[in-house]
C-alpha cells in the first residue's frame, strides 16, 4: 500500500504540473517531472475536450485546471488528510460515477478515493472523458504504485466494494435502487442561491456575476436563484452583471438565451432582462441557462427557516453576514478541499467501508 505521504506527494506533483495551465497564460516550466512526455499531450487533450463539448470552452477548462493547481499543494493536501487513519482496513475498490456538467467535476471524488488508499473504478460522463484519464496517467508516472489502482470503464460497473455516484434526481433514484446493497454516496441535483438584503454594492454584484456565469451556470455551485426584499430595485444587480456581457458571444449560450426568452414571452411571463441574462420570479431553484430565478421575502427569520427546510436542494448560499456557513460573493467556484459536495464528508465515508 502506498504511504499517505507518497500519495500526498504524487498529487502535489500533479498540482505543480497543472500550474502551467492558467487562464492568463499557458507556460511550460522546466523543472516539472515528466513534462517533456506530458505537456504537449495535455494541450492536445484540452483541445479535444473543447471539440467534444462546446460548453467546455478553453477558458472554462483552464479555470478548472487553475483552481485544482491551487488546491493540490503539499500543505493543502496534508491539512485535507490530517484526520485520515493511515492504518485503514485493507484497500477496497470504489466505483465513482461522474457527472459531465463542468470540466473535471468529479476530480474531488477521484482524489478522495486514491488519497484514502483505495483503488478507483471510474465511469465518466461522455461529456467529460478526455482530461481525467490523462491526469491519471501522469499520477502513475510520478508514483508507480498507483499503477493498477486506477481503472476507467465504459461498461456496466462490476466488481467493486462501494460507490460514489452523482446525477440528476431521476438518475439518483436509479442509483439508490441499483446500489442499495453497497456502501454508497448518491448525490442528487442541487443549486446555489444568493440572498440579497439591499445593502450590497455594485462591486458585490460584479463578484456575484462570477457565481452566476462561470461554467455558463451549469455547476451545482452556480447561483441560479436570488432571494430579494419586497419591492427590490434590480438596477444595481444588472449593473454588476454587465461585467459578463461578452458571454452572449458564445453561440451555444446565445442560442439558449434566445430559445428560453421566446418560451418565456410566449407564456407571457414577466421578465427583466439585459440582452444576455433574464431574471424571472419563480419559486424553483433550478433555472434554465441564461436565466436566474428570484423570489421575494418578507423577513429574514422566515427566509432562514425556508433555507434550512430546503437544505437538501441547496449547495451554496451566497450572502453577506446573513447566515451560518454562507459563501462570500464571488467565491462559489473556489471551494477548498474540505468543502465537501452536499456537506457529506467523503473521506469519512471512505474510511469506514
Amino acid at each position: 500500500m502506498i504511504s499517505i505521504q507518497n500519495r500526498i506527494t504524487a498529487f502535489a506533483k500533479l498540482g505543480h504540473f497543472l500550474s502551467q495551465f492558467s487562464i492568463d497564460n499557458i507556460n511550460k516550466i522546466d523543472n516539472i517531472e515528466h513534462n517533456d512526455l506530458f505537456f504537449d499531450g495535455f494541450l492536445h487533450q484540452i483541445k479535444i475536450a473543447q471539440e467534444n463539448n462546446s460548453w467546455f470552452t478553453k477558458d472554462n477548462i483552464l479555470f478548472s485546471l487553475q483552481s485544482w493547481s491551487k488546491s493540490l499543494t503539499e500543505s493543502n493536501l496534508t491539512e485535507f488528510t490530517k484526520n485520515l487513519n493511515s492504518d485503514t482496513n485493507s484497500a477496497k475498490k470504489v466505483a465513482i460515477i461522474l457527472a459531465g456538467n463542468v470540466p473535471l467535476v468529479g476530480f474531488h471524488d477521484f482524489l478522495s478515493v486514491l488519497i484514502s488508499g483505495h483503488s478507483v473504478l471510474v465511469k465518466q460522463s461522455s461529456n467529460d472523458k478526455h482530461i481525467l484519464p490523462f491526469l491519471a496517467k501522469y499520477l502513475e508516472y510520478v508514483e508507480e504504485d498507483f499503477k493498477g489502482k486506477i481503472t476507467f470503464t465504459e461498461e456496466k460497473l462490476s466488481d467493486f466494494d462501494a460507490v460514489i455516484a452523482t446525477g440528476s434526481d431521476n438518475t439518483a433514484r436509479y442509483f439508490e435502487y441499483y446500489f442499495k446493497d453497497k456502501p454508497n454516496i448518491i448525490r442528487k441535483s442541487r443549486n446555489s442561491v444568493a440572498v440579497i438584503t439591499g445593502k450590497e454594492t455594485e462591486e458585490d454584484f460584479v463578484k456575484l456575476s462570477d457565481d452566476v456565469f462561470q461554467y455558463f451556470g451549469l455547476g451545482c455551485r452556480s447561483v441560479s436563484k436570488l432571494y430579494v426584499p419586497k419591492d427590490y430595485n434590480f438596477d444595481t444587480f444588472f449593473t454588476g452583471m454587465y461585467a459578463k456581457k461578452d458571454i452572449i458571444n458564445n453561440a451555444k449560450y446565445a442560442n439558449n438565451y434566445d430559445y428560453n426568452k421566446a418560451v418565456y414571452l410566449m407564456s407571457e411571463f414577466d421578465l427583466l432582462e439585459n440582452g444576455f441574462l433574464m431574471i424571472k420570479e419563480d419559486e424553483s431553484y433550478s433555472s434554465p441557462i441564461a436565466s436566474v430565478f428570484y423570489e421575494y421575502y418578507d423577513n429574514e427569520i422566515d427566509l432562514k427557516i425556508k433555507l434550512h427546510q430546503d437544505r437538501e436542494k441547496i449547495q451554496c448560499i451566497v450572502a453577506k453576514d446573513f447566515i451560518e456557513n454562507e459563501v462570500a460573493f464571488g467565491q462559489t467556484q473556489h471551494p477548498k478541499l474540505n468543502d465537501f459536495a452536499d456537506g457529506v464528508n467523503t473521506l469519512e465515508f471512505l474510511s469506514k467501508i
